[in-house]
């Protein structure tokens, strides 16, 4: 091994080891990545990629998969043609460890420290603990109420956000307007993309991502129109480093809320109502069967448009697929796997007994 291969693999190394024990100092993370240098990285990012209309990260994503194929079929050869030298096995060893370390520090240093941070609670001060099934109900009366005041405004406009581009506008003037009032959720040169995978993603059972080695936000655009508005406020949460998917689920609120736009505070209501719900239909099933009865006919239409969308697309492999992104989230800072997407009622109960119910 030269020099500069042994400097290349002593750098990789420590920059490892400096990441994993800095991750576990929360308050240090929070001070001097997460709102000190992580800011300045998304920026950089979003100012190189997010003018360019095609998805930077996926044609990365795709050019990974396809070297990751070359190597595959060549290590499949080898073994046929019984060519496995120890020698060979030992350098596509090296290569493997060499790769996994380089993509640890690139995920970590570009983001992936964002799950190690105090974190959006911490921000707003928030008292997030455990809570009551009443007061769970009452969650879940106050989105009903919000749903049925939305609906038909909601549903005028969605003439006008029948294309990404749209969204995506009504996206980062929703942050736009959640700034005014906390600069923290402050988004300059925002990088909001279509995903190339939309219809690979309708199959696994996702509606946005976010690439931390491009940071652009990615958008399924398969997905029911009316739940994207949403998802693309999520998705720039995570953007902004907001990492753990309740953290950006919050954040995905914040902001639809603040918008001027009626479909994008339905969107945000109707998703964190299927949270709430569901939640409450374990506890008690009879309470949400009465919240049902409330909502307007336009937003059951809504629910049964998604439950014939998850059917179409339904397909034996994505219990596995969430199983394995399950284990994705607990390896960072998510004990709970994919029930971290629900653990968003327990904020927004936090808030509303810090703020109000009103404010919900």
């Amino acid at each position: 091994m030269g020099t500069r291969r042994k400097i290349t693999w002593i750098c990789l190394i420590v920059l490892a080891l400096s990441i994993r024990i800095f991750s576990r100092r929360p308050e240090a993370v929070e001070k001097y990545y997460s709102t000190g240098l992580y800011p300045m990285i998304s920026r950089i990012q979003r100012t190189l990629f997010g003018w360019i209309p095609l998805s930077i990260g996926d044609v990365l994503y795709i050019f990974l998969l396809i070297a990751f194929a070359y190597g595959l079929v060549r290590l499949i050869r080898r073994l046929v043609k019984k060519e496995l030298s120890r020698d060979w096995a030992l350098v596509f060893l090296r290569r493997l460890v060499f790769a996994c370390l380089l993509v640890y520090v690139l995920f970590n240093g570009l983001w992936g420290l964002n799950y190690d941070r105090k974190g959006i609670a911490e921000q707003l001060r928030l008292d997030v603990k455990p809570y009551t099934t009443s007061e769970l109900a009452e969650l879940v009366q106050r989105i009903s109420g919000r749903l049925n005041g939305l609906d038909s405004l909601a549903h005028l406009r969605r003439s006008e956000l029948s294309t990404s581009g749209a969204v995506y506008a009504g996206a980062i003037g929703a942050y736009a307007s959640l700034a005014d009032s906390d600069s923290r959720f402050s988004c300059p040169h925002p990088s909001v993309k279509t995903s190339l995978f939309s219809y690979i993603g309708a199959y696994i059972g996702f509606s946005g991502y976010y690439n931390p080695f491009s940071g652009e936000a990615q958008v399924n655009t398969v997905t029911p129109g009316f739940t994207q508005p949403y998802t693309t406020c999520h998705e720039m949460g995570h953007q902004l480093g907001y990492a753990k998917e309740n953290e950006a689920n919050f954040a995905g609120y914040l902001s639809a809320r603040a918008s001027p736009d009626p479909a994008f505070r339905y969107s945000a209501y109707f998703e964190l109502y299927t949270y709430a719900a569901s939640e409450l239909y374990r506890r008690d099933s009879g309470l949400v069967a009465g919240f049902r009865k409330q909502l307007r006919p336009g937003i059951r239409a809504d629910f049964r448009e998604l439950k014939e969308y998850n059917r179409k697309y339904a397909n034996p492999m994505e219990a596995h697929i969430w199983a394995l992104y399950g284990g994705y989230l607990r390896a960072n800072r998510q004990p709970q796997g994919i029930v971290t997407y629900s653990d968003v009622t327990a904020w927004l109960i936090a808030y509303a007994k810090k703020n109000g119910w009103d404010r919900i």
